[in-house]
């Protein structure tokens, strides 16, 4: 897509937005008037003006294909046959999950996306390619034909893979380690589940992450029909329960480092038979003084020499990849072409907030939202993000745009941010990542449109913190704002990778920029502009091959790696049953003992005694 870029200016309360599409139409200045300009009274919320004025508001209407709720007199419980197991969901966070979807429909094969190769010719199975099939993808991407390339090489070396954020990354390093599983349980002739020892752990840095992992998961074993056991494990969650999971077995475990480490101490975790680690968002689980050890040690020492690690991430810096290098020797590179550059199909705007007479920090956001609201107004997605570097500015945001937006807009705000709890944040992105109810276009959602005020399609808008930068995985994300210019370039290119995510995938990001920042967010966009990376992209090495064993020797080792286990955990067994049958008796000859020592060392007190003088 070809775009060009000029600079936007919103300070005199004429906002410009500064972008032209392939058809070089130039875009029509919009107006707004800055909340300084606005009356006293109008600068209150509406519900309060609209009852000062004694204005009677419409209620909304309910869907008429909804049924009326039929509700229960008062004193009657449920019946005993209506009662939920506790394992069974609720029908409608169960349908919420089944809107969720991995892939957006009706994508088009994009030459820039797709590699030119085929699942098939890169040695993907035929219950991986028919899994694939049924969750529509017919085409590996970049990332994912070198990273199945780097994972399933003979050898078992250690891989890194690396692409723009929205590469298809998560099923690059999934497929390929699932699929080596499979082939593990076809020698075996039987499934390989051990009960507390997962064959494949996935480390993320948040919980977000962590439930856009476990839901491709679920969608490659109950869609795809691989069929194998995922779980999450992370903090905020019954630790109990995640102690029962373990207990069952499971075959693929997606955690963050604390709760994986606290498991580990409980000894109810054990990575005895794991095949594989996976660290997502390596950039961001090490940090930036590399601390490996607060975080990845402690599942490196519990883990046997044999399992391979791989780690992804949307930047790699070259002082990662060396970090990497050092730790892992021989290290593989499988890196994609758009790594540290945005998405071919974004459109950046620049949209200069500065001016004004008085220059202060309450003026300067009052500009700035002045703006939010006018491109907010002008794009009209379904699916938009505003981003802001701290909890305080995510509150002041939510609050203008409750004030500011009125019943007629159809857009309703989710906030997404620490001081929120974390049900109501689960709840509000899981709202958010579901599939928009299907209009009649995008000409339906502006206001004004024909059809009533019932016509228009709800816009939902999210404003979050950095943390949704690294865990909304949304293929209908359509627009993106960075109300606060991030604090690195690294973490720009992970706010703007929420949209345009998969092939073919349009979006537009809107940069909201103060004084000194315009002349850093006009070079960070033209860069992108010019395809150049923001960072230097690492030299990868290429991969060596090597002799592969023999599908005998490896069936043997795994028929007595699953015999030893169970030996294990028998051996475990009888001793902690004759532990249970000898713990009075060791009890009482523990205390016959004590006493006998204490007797003793009376004794010896006794005679080292002086005798009294006469």
């Amino acid at each position: 897509m070809s775009f060009s870029l000029q600079r936007a200016h919103c300070g005199s309360g004429r906002l410009t937005l500064a972008y032209s599409r392939t058809q070089r139409v130039p875009v029509a200045p919009l107006t707004c008037r800055p909340l300084a300009a606005l009356p006293r009274e109008e600068r209150q919320p509406r519900e309060q003006r609209e009852e000062r004025q004694g204005v009677e508001r419409p209620r909304r209407e309910q869907p008429r294909d909804r049924p009326p709720r039929q509700q229960r007199p008062p004193g009657q419980q449920r019946s005993p046959g209506q009662q939920r197991s506790p394992g069974q969901q609720r029908p409608q966070q169960q349908a919420v999950e089944e809107e969720i979807p991995v892939v957006r429909p009706g994508q088009s094969n994009a030459a820039t996306f797709f590699s030119g190769e085929r699942w098939p010719e890169l040695g993907a199975s035929e219950a991986v390619v028919a899994a694939l099939a049924a969750l529509g993808i017919v085409r590996p991407s970049h990332i994912q034909a070198a990273a199945f390339r780097a994972i399933t090489a003979p050898g078992g070396r250690h891989v890194v893979l690396a692409d723009h954020a929205g590469s298809g990354k998560t099923l690059a390093y999934l497929l390929p380690l699932l699929q080596a599983l499979k082939e593990e349980e076809a020698l075996l002739g039987a499934a390989a589940t051990q009960p507390r020892c997962p064959r494949l752990v996935v480390v993320v840095p948040t919980a977000e992450l962590c439930a856009q992992v476990l839901r491709v998961c679920r969608a490659l074993s109950r869609v795809g029909g691989l069929r194998f056991r995922a779980a999450a494990a992370t903090g905020g969650r019954a630790l109990r329960t995640q102690r029962e999971t373990l207990e069952n077995g499971v075959d693929v475990l997606v955690g963050t480092p604390g709760r994986l480490a606290e498991l580990l101490a409980d000894g109810c975790l054990r990575l005895d038979f794991c095949r594989a680690a996976v660290c997502d968002e390596v950039d961001v689980l090490l940090g930036e003084d590399f601390a490996f050890a607060e975080q990845v040690r402690p599942l490196r020492d519990a883990a046997p020499p044999s399992t391979r690690w791989v780690f992804a991430t949307a930047t790699l810096p070259e002082q990662v990849f060396m970090d990497l290098e050092e730790e892992f020797p021989g290290l593989v590179a499988a890196l994609g072409p758009g790594l540290h550059r945005t998405a071919p199909g974004i459109v950046e705007q620049l949209v200069d907030c500065s001016g004004g007479d008085e220059v202060s920090e309450e003026t300067g956001f009052r500009r700035k939202a002045a703006a939010l609201f006018a491109v907010l107004q002008e794009q009209r997605a379904e699916r938009a993000i505003v981003f802001c570097n701290k909890i305080d500015t995510c509150r002041k945001v939510e609050n203008f745009l409750n004030r500011s937006l009125g019943d007629d807009d159809g857009v309703e705000v989710l906030p997404h941010h620490a001081a929120i709890t974390a049900e109501r944040r689960e709840a509000n992105l899981r709202r958010f990542l579901a599939a928009p109810a299907p209009a009649g276009g995008r000409g339906d959602r502006r206001r004004g449109s024909s059809g009533g005020a019932g016509a228009a399609t709800e816009r939902l808008v999210l404003v979050c913190t950095d943390r949704a930068s690294r865990g909304v995985d949304s293929a209908f994300v359509e627009h993106v704002v960075l109300f606060d210019l991030p604090r690195d370039p690294s973490e720009y290119l992970r706010r703007v990778g929420r949209t345009t995510r998969g092939a073919a995938g349009t979006g537009v990001v809107s940069v909201l920029a103060l004084g000194r920042q315009v002349k850093l967010a006009k070079e960070i966009i033209d860069r992108n502009q010019g395809g150049l990376a923001l960072h230097r992209v690492p030299v990868a090495l290429p991969v060596a091959a090597q002799e592969q064993a023999a599908p005998s020797d490896d069936a043997e080792r795994l028929r007595a790696d699953l015999a030893a286990a169970a030996a294990a955990r028998a051996s475990g067994q009888q001793q902690q049953g004759q532990q249970q049958e000898e713990g009075p008796q060791q009890e009482e000859g523990q205390q016959q003992e004590e006493g006998q020592q204490e007797q003793q060392h009376a004794d010896d007190e006794q005679q080292a005694t002086p005798a009294p003088e006469a």
